[in-house]
């Protein structure tokens, strides 16, 4: 149709792209935080094949240390049982959840052992390496040396409450001291290389402090890499797990490629941080080899407001809640995808975030019920009704249609750049919009008002649009949603989607399709979930370590929700709060603030005034301006740095990432108080 696409830009020239999650330390099970950064990074890989980069993905567990040895020992059963038997479950947890590594590497592998041995002869041969003695306090949960500053009172390790050893004996320092400056140097010269930025600057201010020469090998303990050439010492655990990023890369050119030219992306746990900007970049200095182009620490995942423990984290199990709604979406590999969507819709990437069965219905009954899968199911049931289940012709097109084709162009080119930008939580904000605005498209149209008045043409114009809409939702929800995806393509009579290596697949804006193909409508994408089936699943989900109702969580930012009360207030109490209607003049986000929204508001009074309150994870800053929203007129001033003061409250209602705003319908003039 005229002007129908819409082109971002040039489609890019194929790279490469390798993605790691941490390896798994495996006195442990797969649970939803590691289920968390498996599925972030699958997404992000997928994201790059559909580009049409050459991608390569790595997982795996973390197989030595003294902690192990000593479980094993605890359970009566050889070490190297004990390892493997964990190791098949994680190896086994991840292709039910979508998730496709290229490689899955264990660091007792024959492989990774040789390849680790040849890094440290290549270090000592650099003259890095030194024989001499440690003493010190040893946390062995972390397999770490912690200094007094380090611990909480009673010699407690701040991160397991566990009490610290106190070690002695013969160890090889690693000169860490040594590259103090070049670290410094490097984190100068690449500011990206550690992100978040809050990340970045703990590093920093960590190396700027000073560097102590590494201990880097054991002697009081066997389950470990054999040192070469002194057997009697094996390697320190974090030296041999950091190289299993560079240890698989052994044949067909592989180092080549995705080491010395490709870009490279650690995702990990930002309790593991410091390994990974600090020692495993130094060894690499000190091996003369390329360093990563991105190391990314994420947060802490929590569960219904609760801190992972271990007993929880063993009682909240991905693949349960998966086959729960798989059971409601048609199968486990589509309740794979939901729990893919939820981690990653949820979830502020970079920051702690919470995972929440109550708030995962509600999420997928209004994203991917009401919204998504009520855009194919509306269409498609149209076409049926009026094109005869064809895709129709498109013709001359209206305002209409060139307001959806300029929200189609921005919510894509948007949705691109937070996949490049590793904000996969702000792109599937975009992706959900396009799809608001394809539904409201529908209303606006009313396809069955022009078959009433017999416009046939006017008719396949407005269906033949929404298809190229849900032709391009089908791709951009790909990387999340791989199986929905396959199965929406279906129902739109296309092919899956088949990536290849430098053909960028990624829509550049709506494209007519040939009139007359078949469509295949199907049962519902997403059958949304009535209050007795939710219900159901939380009794079925909710584990007995957790408590049976949420607790309340406090949000800093100046946005009110509900919270049941027993307290009452007098009708004086009530009648101090200056509750005004109040008109959004203008939106935008605050950089470096996920979570906050800064808005200008008419209140009726001279000069706007400006809120900042807590949107930013339900609503993009567009979509609110002009609408009537209830504030709080009376609040006093609240500061948020650098300048930025709020001036009022919005109400709304619902978690910080499904927010409801009040607001007010009709003709009201801003500035009219409520009574």
């Amino acid at each position: 149709m005229p002007g129908s696409v819409v082109l971002i830009g040039p489609p890019r020239a194929m790279s490469r792209f390798y993605v790691t999650t941490p390896i798994y330390y495996v006195n442990d099970v797969p649970h939803l935080g590691t289920a968390y950064t498996t599925i972030v990074t699958d997404a992000v890989r997928r994201y790059h094949l559909l580009r049409g980069d050459e991608t390569r993905m790595l997982t795996g567990t973390d197989e030595h240390g003294q902690k192990l040895e000593r479980e094993a020992l605890e359970r009566g059963v050889p070490t190297a049982q004990f390892v493997r038997e964990m190791s098949d479950r994680f190896e086994a947890t991840w292709p039910k959840l979508e998730v496709q590594p290229s490689d899955f590497v264990r660091t007792t592998q024959a492989r990774h052992e040789s390849r680790v041995q040849d890094l440290w002869r290549i270090i000592e041969a650099r003259g890095d390496l030194e024989l001499g003695t440690y003493e010190g306090w040893y946390c062995v949960g972390c397999e770490e040396f912690k200094t007094e500053k380090d611990l909480l009172p009673g010699n407690l390790c701040p991160l397991h409450k566990t009490a610290v050893e106190q070690q002695k004996g013969e160890t090889y320092f690693f000169k860490l001291a040594k590259y103090q400056q070049p670290l410094l140097d490097y984190y100068l010269a690449h500011p990206g290389f550690i992100e978040p930025e809050s990340r970045r600057n703990e590093v920093v201010s960590f190396v700027s402090g000073g560097l102590k020469d590494l201990s880097v090998s054991r002697t009081n303990f066997t389950w470990g890499i054999p040192v070469p050439g002194n057997p009697k010492h094996v390697m320190y655990v974090w030296f041999d797990a950091l190289a299993n990023y560079w240890s698989v890369l052994q044949g067909d050119g592989d180092l080549e490629k995705f080491w010395t030219d490709a870009t490279i992306v650690h995702f990990v746990g930002k309790d593991i941080l410091r390994f990974h900007a600090v020692y495993w970049p130094a060894f690499l200095m000190s091996a003369g080899l390329p360093l990563p182009t991105k190391i990314f620490a994420h947060g802490f995942l929590t569960y219904g407001g609760q801190k992972m423990s271990k007993s929880l984290r063993n009682a909240v199990d991905p693949i349960g809640i998966a086959q729960a709604f798989g059971r409601v979406a048609g199968s486990d590999a589509a309740g794979a995808d939901v729990v893919r969507y939820q981690l990653l819709r949820a979830i502020a990437f970079g920051q702690d975030g919470d995972f929440d069965l109550a708030a995962m219905v509600d999420r997928y009954n209004a994203d991917l019920g009401k919204n998504l899968g009520n855009l194919l199911a509306r269409t498609l049931g149209l076409c049926v009704k009026m094109t005869g289940g064809k895709v129709p012709a498109v013709g001359p097109t209206t305002p209409l249609e060139q307001d959806l084709l300029d929200a189609a162009g921005r919510e894509l080119e948007t949705a691109m750049h937070f996949w490049d930008t590793l904000a996969p939580h702000r792109a599937l904000e975009d992706t959900l919009a396009l799809c608001t605005a394809a539904n409201v498209y529908v209303d606006r149209a009313a396809p069955w008002a022009e078959a009433k008045k017999g416009n046939t043409a006017r008719v396949e114009t407005i269906l033949g649009t929404l298809l190229q809409v849900l032709e391009c939702v089908s791709v951009i929800v790909w990387p999340v949603l791989p199986k929905k995806s396959d199965e929406m393509r279906a129902q739109l009579g296309l092919l899956p989607l088949v990536p290849k290596i430098g053909e960028d697949l990624w829509p550049r804006g709506l494209k007519p399709r040939a009139a007359g193909e078949s469509l295949a409508p199907g049962s519902p994408l997403f059958p949304t979930i009535d209050e007795d089936g939710a219900r159901a699943l939380l009794v079925a989900l909710t584990p007995a370590t957790a408590t049976a109702t949420p607790t309340p969580t406090s949000t800093s930012t100046p946005t009110a929700t509900a919270t049941p009360t027993s307290t009452s207030i007098t009708y004086d109490q009530f009648g101090t709060i200056d509750l005004r209607v109040g008109l959004i003049r203008t939106c935008e986000r605050v950089p470096k603030k996920d979570k906050l929204l800064k808005l200008t508001v008419d209140l009726g009074e001279p000069e706007p005034r400006t809120i900042v309150a807590g949107l930013a994870l339900s609503f993009q800053p567009e979509h609110l301006v002009g609408k009537k929203v209830i504030v709080v007129a009376n609040l006093a001033p609240r500061e948020f740095g650098k300048g930025l003061v709020s001036h009022g409250m919005l109400l709304a209602t619902g978690p910080s990432e499904k927010l409801t705003l009040a607001t007010v319908e009709g003709d009201v003039a801003p500035g009219a108080k409520l009574k």
